[in-house]
């Protein structure tokens, strides 16, 4: 059978070089010999592969071939039956003669040289772009369900009653806002089709995102909208406009893109006045008993636990690892003999930025290499991008904490005002004893003012301030003047004031001579029963060496979907909950945090989650009485809400 299909490659292919059969028992001009006669001469068979080897076919372009390349196929298939010399590509690295004429390549998408045949080749002509408008207009829609790519979540005549009646709402608000005002913001004002967009915007997102749960989530957004008056109404869409201008902003590379795209600050009202919004707080309390895993000192070390914790420490003889590049090094508290060094092991390089994956861009197969988000350099590429003096370590064992300061617990203290809560926040730079505390603020709630904030000069010498975090830097310290309660109290509340247009300067700082003073300082403004507000507030507490029975932690308030160990930093949540940024950057200058900012955004957490939980209650039958919180005193089904809304459409999903 072999012997038979090779002689089908002394004949040329029905199909000419058009042909794009796999493997096609008949000859084509790619496979002959330039040098060698072919079928019809006489004078033998051999075929390009004699000289030049084996060649791969590749396969024609999919593209459709001009009328020109086909004439010259079929004036070529022509000839080749009655002439005596056959006309071939020339094998690989050779060069063609000027006189040979040069057979089109099939497998090009242009035309053969025009140079080479008397035919003129005119050259294809490039379709004007179409002129289109910055802003395409947007294709009309009537008000019925979108066909979604995937499979729908409930059946179209549910989809449909219910997307009529979040257009009814839609249509009632936007109604209701411009009869509200003499002239109201036309921005805010939504015409007949912008309200079947939004409809069907909304409709479609719950229907994509939320399949599973699709009936519960519009039902409550009907009913969310339902008990939506235009005032709300007016803030929902003034908070929606201010980030569609923000996206347009980074669209067009007005703003920066690392600048967070929030809408209008979120307003709280809880409802409450300040004391009853305190005597709430015993509904958001933690027990810390049962935290103790994840670094919550419960209770306070025994002796026997500090003697063994600074024998290991005489035992290690200074030597720790490093808490930024892992390397092992010695510190030597009081300065080492002979020339003075406070450490060991050089220079200190490492990444500031914690390694994250980072989005997979269009058209990418496979998960992206982890990254360092200060540097975007890959993990594992380089050993740091920043480098610092010297090697710093951190103790976290509780024993070995109160080695150095022992823990005490929150002393009796009848001038502690009921009235009030206390937000407060630390901040912690390195020195040879580890991680100490070098500022500490405290802040009342729910108003916000300031009732202590002070530097702290640490018991072991200083390695690092950590500025980048703390922000607290060297020429702070030094110009910090001793703390007395005169100039508490005039520079408490001072807020910092920007001079003909640099960034706001910070107010004046006072210190105090340790850490034990201003734990003192702390405790006389609370008392075992007064609630500690904060973000963390573990590495606040062990810092101080505190241990506080009444605590309201926004980590517990506002926990990661992952548990804990895993949480939302401070000010992703104010970004998130509050529309707000704190921790902000002046252009490419390093501030710090500032620990009033962050004490003071814990506390409005903390009265979101008031406004939000007392919200529930109410709904359970809670009651509110001369500041006394009432628990129902009977169970059942709420009254329905009046109004045009199938109650038992919301009730049973389906009529």
């Amino acid at each position: 059978m072999d012997a038979v299909l090779k002689n089908f490659k002394a004949i040329p292919c029905p199909s000419g070089d058009r042909c794009t059969a796999p493997n096609c028992p008949w000859q084509h001009s790619w496979e002959r010999s330039p040098d060698v006669p072919g079928p019809g001469s006489g004078t033998g068979t051999t075929s390009s592969e004699d000289h030049d080897g084996p060649r791969k076919r590749r396969k024609t372009s999919p593209e459709p071939q001009s009328d020109f390349s086909d004439s010259v196929s079929r004036s070529v298939t022509s000839k080749s039956s009655t002439s005596t010399t056959i006309i071939s590509p020339p094998p690989l690295k050779r060069k063609v003669p000027s006189s040979t004429y040069h057979f089109p390549d099939p497998r090009a998408f242009t035309p053969p040289n025009p140079t080479t045949v008397s035919r003129p080749v005119v050259p294809a002509k490039t379709p004007a772009p179409i002129a289109r408008s910055k802003a395409t207009p947007r294709k009309p829609e009537t008000l019925n369900p979108r066909h979604l790519k995937t499979s729908a979540p409930a059946a179209h005549d549910f989809r449909f009653k219910a997307l009529k009646m979040l257009h009814d709402q839609l249509q009632r608000l936007n109604n209701e806002l411009k009869k509200s005002a003499i002239d109201p913001d036309k921005k805010l004002l939504l015409s007949p089709q912008e309200l079947v967009w939004m409809a069907l915007d909304e409709e479609e997102k719950m229907a994509t995102d939320k399949p599973s749960i699709y009936n519960n989530v519009i039902k409550n957004r009907i009913m969310n909208l339902k008990r939506m008056n235009a005032a709300k109404w007016r803030e929902e869409r003034t908070t929606e406009l201010k980030r569609k201008e923000d996206r347009e902003a980074v669209a067009s590379g007005k703003t920066p893109a690392t600048k967070p795209i929030l809408g209008t600050p979120r307003e709280i009202v809880t409802g409450m006045t300040p004391e009853e919004e305190v005597a709430f707080l015993t509904f958001l309390l933690t027990p810390v008993s049962k935290l103790s895993q994840y670094g919550y000192v419960t209770t306070v070390p025994t002796d026997q636990e500090i003697a063994k914790a600074r024998e290991g420490e005489e035992a290690s003889m200074g030597w720790e690892v490093c808490d930024r590049c892992d390397t092992r090094f010695q510190v030597f508290p009081g300065r080492r003999e002979g020339d003075g060094a406070l450490t060991s092991g050089g220079h200190c390089v490492y990444h500031y930025g914690r390694p994250y994956f980072p989005p997979r861009s269009a058209g990418e197969i496979g998960q992206p290499a982890k990254q360092y988000r200060c540097c975007q350099s890959v993990l594992g590429e380089s050993p740091g991008c920043v480098k610092c003096d010297t090697h710093v370590f951190k103790a976290n064992a509780p024993s070995r904490l109160a080695a150095l300061n022992p823990f005490v617990e929150t002393p009796p203290n009848s001038l502690a005002p009921k009235d009030r809560a206390v937000c407060f926040d630390c901040e912690m730079g390195y020195t040879v004893r580890g991680m100490e505390l070098i500022r500490l603020t405290a802040t009342s709630w729910p108003d916000g003012k300031e009732l202590l904030d002070v530097l702290v000069q640490p018991i072991g010498e200083i390695l690092d301030l950590n500025s980048r975090y703390s922000g607290v830097w060297p020429q702070d310290i030094v110009n910090a003047e001793p703390w007395s309660a005169l100039k508490s109290a005039q520079y408490a509340n001072a807020s910092p004031v920007a001079e003909n247009g640099e960034p706001k300067k910070k107010k004046k700082m006072l210190i105090v001579s340790s850490p034990v003073v201003a734990r003192d300082l702390l405790f006389s403004l609370i008392s075992p029963d007064t609630p500690l507000i904060g973000h963390g507030l573990e590495n606040d507490l062990n810092t101080v060496r505190i241990v506080h029975p009444t605590i309201i932690d926004t980590v517990l308030l506002y926990p990661h979907k992952r548990g804990l160990p895993i949480r939302h930093g401070l000010k992703m949540l104010m970004e998130t909950q509050l529309n707000k940024a704190i921790q902000m950057e002046t252009g490419d200058t390093v501030v710090g945090h500032d620990s009033a900012e962050d004490a003071r955004a814990a506390g409005e957490l903390v009265r979101l989650k008031v406004e939000e939980k007392w919200k529930i209650m109410k709904g359970q039958g809670w009651r509110l009485k001369d500041g006394v919180f009432l628990p129902p005193f009977a169970t059942g089904k709420k009254a329905p809400i009046s109004g045009s809304l199938s109650e038992k459409f919301l009730e049973d999903g389906e009529n």
